[in-house]
């Protein structure tokens, strides 16, 4: 098993920068910090054209080469000492195509470099959205898809099964279309695929009519919400969306109930109206600025330093959240503002085996010793048919796991990543894990296959890096 490692030597700061040391003179590290890499070279092309005398040069010179995003993954996935390319010229919305027979779904081709940000505002301007997303929107789609980006929702799948069509660069310098009917191997190859197939130029995805959410966030004790996690009426089944934040050390969660809301009605035009949208800015200040962000740098900060400060901090933050409801268009809801750094892991496990297993992770996350100071968040995803996605052919449940940037974690993530792996937990592509290519092999149904289909289309390895090694195999 390998440890929890990055590549290269921890380098704090975010981004690009230039450095004189020798051959390489670019150092690029990830949002987290944890992660950093030494480009020889960082390319930003404009057009197809040039983005391919990128890959002909690198393959010339023998070079790997990776594309990288916002960089927010927690695994060296975009890190390389090779070419890095950033597709953020790569962002312009394609095509809106309607569906026939749907009631105003359509397919939206966009490039693959648009950041989640700008992509849910060109759909909202469209009247679509997507119908499931993640709680951070900095990611290009890209990004998002190749790593398993999933959101939260038992009826509702992540976002790479909501792929309909990806334009793809191979290694052979061809330029592929890919879909459910057209070169259909690839497609499902490349869905979730850390960019190891093959450079994604575009993508297109299936978006529904817009919609509101009518959110509800309550302070609710752990033991109700234990209570409420299978049999009739669960909290998981009974919700569009529904997920929960526990304070380790104490018995306090704050649990999250999103549903839609439907068209015209006298609710949703009372929400919208521009004093209540003020109203509810000042208040979203206070609870998403002031005290998730500001004052939750602070404390992370404080118990950094003074470790056994970690329970009664983690008792007064279970408290100081308060209930809040409001009804706001679905991104808007999704998406929630992280300003405080920290390192993730998480793992989707059956969902079935969520209770039990939270019970005994709860063992280890209120060790006094591993001074525990992030909430723990508990997610579900309904099964799908995507090859290396965590829901693959089972309905899950997601535990993810966090500390602060500057905190020590590695024997914390290890004994929890200990109790996920013996129910057959699945770890996110760009969340931390210690896994290797022989424990997916057993984890993942369509590995051998996706493995294969990597060894035909990138047989020299060019988009291979430590990361892709690790748990794909090392490439041809």
């Amino acid at each position: 098993m390998a440890a929890f490692r990055t590549q290269g030597r921890f380098t704090p700061g975010n981004g690009a920068s230039a450095e004189s040391n020798g051959r390489w003179s670019n150092t690029w590290t990830n949002w987290a910090g944890n992660v950093t890499s030494r480009p020889r070279s960082v390319e930003t092309p404009s057009t197809p054209l040039a983005l391919m005398r990128v890959l002909d040069r690198a393959i010339a010179q023998g070079e790997t080469l990776r594309v990288v995003g916002a960089g927010h993954s927690f695994t060296p996935a975009a890190a390389t000492n090779g070419v890095q390319i950033s597709l953020d010229n790569f962002d312009q919305l394609e095509s809106i195509v309607p569906i026939e027979g749907t009631n105003g779904e359509a397919l939206v081709t966009v490039g693959a470099g648009i950041r989640l940000h700008v992509l849910n505002r060109v759909l909202a301007e469209n009247g679509l959205a997507m119908p499931n997303l993640g709680d951070i929107d900095h990611q290009s789609i890209a990004g998002a898809l190749g790593t398993g980006t999933h959101g939260t929702g038992a009826k509702l799948t992540g976002l790479a099964a909501q792929v309909r069509g990806m334009r793809i660069l191979l290694a052979s310098g061809d330029v592929v279309e890919t879909s459910p009917t057209h070169n259909s191997q690839l497609f499902k190859a490349a869905q979730v695929s850390l960019g190891a197939i093959g450079i994604v130029l575009a993508v297109t995805m299936r978006c529904v009519p817009a919609f509101l959410l009518h959110a509800r966030e309550t302070p609710m004790a752990l033991g109700q919400v234990l209570e409420n996690l299978d049999g009739p009426g669960n909290f998981a089944d009974s919700n569009d969306h529904f997920e929960f934040y526990w304070f380790p050390g104490t018995q306090g969660t704050l649990a999250k109930f999103n549903n839609r809301v439907e068209p015209g009605t006298k609710a949703s035009t009372e929400d919208l109206n521009p004093a209540a949208a003020l109203a509810r800015s000042a208040r979203f200040w206070v609870d998403d600025e002031l005290l998730s962000n500001g004052l939750f740098q602070l404390t992370n900060s404080i118990s950094a330093r003074v470790p056994a400060l970690t329970p009664p901090i983690n008792v007064i933050a279970s408290k100081v959240l308060s209930a809040r409801e409001y009804i706001a268009p679905s991104h808007e809801v999704f998406i929630s503002p992280r300003r405080v750094r920290f390192v993730e892991m998480e793992y989707a496990i059956p969902r079935e085996a969520l209770k039990d297993t939270l019970q005994e992770f709860m063992t280890v996350a209120n060790r006094k010793d591993l001074a525990v100071q992030f909430p723990i968040e508990v997610r579900f995803a309904a099964a799908d048919d995507v090859w290396l996605s965590t829901a693959h052919e089972r309905e899950s449940a997601y535990i993810a796991v966090h500390q602060y940037q500057h905190s020590q974690y590695r024997e914390y993530f290890e004994a929890a990543e200990s109790i996920f792996r013996a129910v057959g937990g699945r770890p996110r592509w760009g969340k931390m894990h210690t896994l290797e290519h022989s424990d997916l092999d057993k984890l993942d149904p369509q590995l051998g296959e996706f493995t294969s289909l990597r060894s035909h289309y990138d047989p020299k390895g060019t988009f291979a890096n430590f990361y892709t090694n690790q748990v794909f195999g090392k490439a041809n």
